[in-house]
């Protein structure tokens, strides 16, 4: 019984491992699937980013949404958001790209893209996100 035990609490460990590793992401691969993605299109990120039809995304990850002083286009359905506290963790961004007009169907985003629906292409780009504070 212990030894069956223990086999179990070792799958789910290495399963667990796994998808975290998985879930981390590579940033490098980020910065590519970023431009390919359409992300870049709206959005620009890195030293001297400026708000284009987007946000600059700077500092996203773990950002309070709606919170871009300088973005004047933000959707009532985002405003409320960010009014209500919500904070962009990796979490949230990956719901966000995987599929925008769930979240917020009245944004601009959700009305011109169509998500990412690839799980590790998403988590390449967040990871590549992550980097630029």
């Amino acid at each position: 019984m212990r030894k069956v035990l223990r086999v179990a609490v070792a799958a789910v460990a290495l399963a667990v491992l796994g998808g975290s590793a998985q879930a981390a992401g590579d940033a490098e691969k980020g910065k590519a699937d970023f431009t390919t993605a359409l992300c870049a299109t709206c959005h620009q990120i890195g030293p001297g980013a400026k708000t284009l039809v987007g946000p600059e995304l700077n500092g996203i990850v773990g950002r309070k949404a709606a919170s871009v002083a300088d973005y004047p286009s933000y959707s009532a359905g985002m405003k409320k958001l960010g009014e209500e506290g919500y904070v962009w963790t990796e979490e949230n961004i990956d719901k966000w790209i995987a599929n925008p007009k769930a979240l917020i169907p009245d944004s601009l985003m959700s009305l011109t893209f169509p998500g990412v629906p690839d799980a590790n292409t998403r988590a390449d780009i967040i990871a590549y996100l992550a980097t630029n504070k």
